[in-house]
């Protein structure tokens, strides 16, 4: 069982990774694909994080979404596409790792994989 506090600090994680996705697809829209995918990864790294929360009370601070799907013991499926967007947080970050331009077909399977994560995130904290 969680306490009012936890409860509330995991709420407000999961709130944001919702906003992060919302603005993924507002950035989709508007052709911004690599910042639409970054969110992508903010977001589910702030619901996994969000789970983290309910389960145990704390989360590690670390970026690598496979390492935190890990954690959850997220489904192996989900499990490879927090791998692709991990990437993304790298390529994103970092100029120098990755020269392409998002395409449109990436960012639009990015958003896919987000709203799967979020929905077996959402299911487990309910």
């Amino acid at each position: 069982m969680t306490n009012n506090k936890t409860q509330k600090e995991f709420e407000k994680w999961l709130i944001s990774a919702e906003k992060d996705l919302k603005k993924a697809k507002d950035n989709f829209n508007i052709e911004n694909y690599d910042l639409a995918s970054f969110l992508c990864q903010q977001a589910v790294e702030k619901s996994l994080k969000s789970l983290l929360i309910k389960q145990t009370n704390k989360f590690p601070k670390i970026y690598d979404l496979v390492r935190l799907g890990n954690l959850v013991n997220i489904d192996k499926d989900l499990l490879e596409n927090c791998k692709r967007l991990t990437a993304v947080y790298t390529e994103n970050r970092y100029p120098d790792v990755s020269a392409e331009e998002y395409t449109k077909e990436e960012a639009e399977e990015d958003i896919e994989v987000t709203e799967d994560i979020l929905k077996w995130v959402k299911k487990k904290l309910s």
